[in-house]
């Protein structure tokens, strides 16, 4: 439904549509997508191998496709090298490259330090939080979907998403996740049959990659996740983009922080939750 410029759906017509596209290939997901949704939909990418695949599959449906990655201040050198890379590999597609609040930046570090992440997992969803999932919040607030590059078998808080739902976490737009049942050898051939480029950091045993303090390569026998924020015991490999995350003081203290960041703002210096934003 097309209402004010914007393009809604409630769950009854998303579930009927995720039934319909649950066995179709990526590009018809991404087809749909792209269709249904015009210009107020957005690939977003770290830049990983999935987001590649996805990115790639919707640049050649639509050469100026909206791109968007988060740059959260913390990134590699490699990673930002890569962006470039991508950018010249895809000219007519529509890049834009996020940042976190530098306010909000200001408080975190002055609170808890440039590396207070390392003392707890309420810290390092914190850092998270306000480096990447509140840029991102922003941003998304004025689209009506996104595309993102998870699979069901990278990690058990993925096992059960659609190929196309609503994103109740944010605002209830359209989240299509197209490469879903796909396994992490049908990503990697993708990649090679169609010459898509890869991050650098692959080739030196990293097989997920976030910020530079907080990735690791993996170790012989590791999972692919275990190179993300390895010093943590039974936490959760997610930063709160892809899956509320609710730890107790975690949201106390973004309240706090964000307050302190917008003081005599009015507006966004109050009420707002860790939950609300995550996603």
């Amino acid at each position: 439904m097309i209402t004010e410029d914007r393009v809604v759906f409630d769950d009854l017509e998303i579930g009927e549509i995720a039934l319909e596209l649950d066995d179709r290939e990526p590009e018809d997901v991404i087809a749909w997508g792209l269709e249904a949704l015009g210009d107020r939909v957005v690939v977003v990418t770290a830049m990983q191998a999935e987001g590649m695949v996805v990115l790639d599959m919707a640049a050649r449906l639509r050469p100026d496709v909206r791109v968007l990655t988060v740059d959260t201040g913390r990134l590699p050198p490699a990673t930002l090298a890569f962006i470039a890379q991508v950018q010249a590999r895809y000219p007519e597609a529509r890049f834009e490259v996020i940042h976190p609040d530098e306010r909000e930046v200001e408080a975190l570090v002055r609170r808890h330090g440039p590396d207070g992440f390392r003392r707890s997992v309420e810290l390092r969803l914190l850092c998270c939080h306000i480096r990447k999932v509140r840029p991102l919040v922003r941003t998304l607030a004025g689209l009506d979907g996104w595309f993102t590059g998870l699979r069901r078998e990278q990690w058990a808080s993925r096992a059960a998403i659609k190929k196309v739902e609503l994103d109740h976490d944010h605002g209830g737009i359209v989240k299509l996740n197209p490469l879903a049942d796909w396994t992490k050898e049908e990503v990697w051939e993708y990649l090679r049959e169609h010459d898509v480029p890869t991050h650098p950091l692959y080739a030196q045993g990293y097989t997920s990659i976030g910020c530079d303090p907080c990735t690791r390569p993996i170790r012989p026998g590791e999972d692919d996740r275990a190179g993300r924020w390895w010093w943590e015991t039974n936490a959760p490999k997610e930063c709160g983009i892809h899956c509320p995350i609710e730890t107790g003081g975690f949201e106390h203290e973004a309240e706090a922080l964000i307050g302190e960041a917008h003081a005599g703002e009015g507006g966004e210096a109050t009420g707002t939750r860790a939950t609300e934003a995550a996603g």
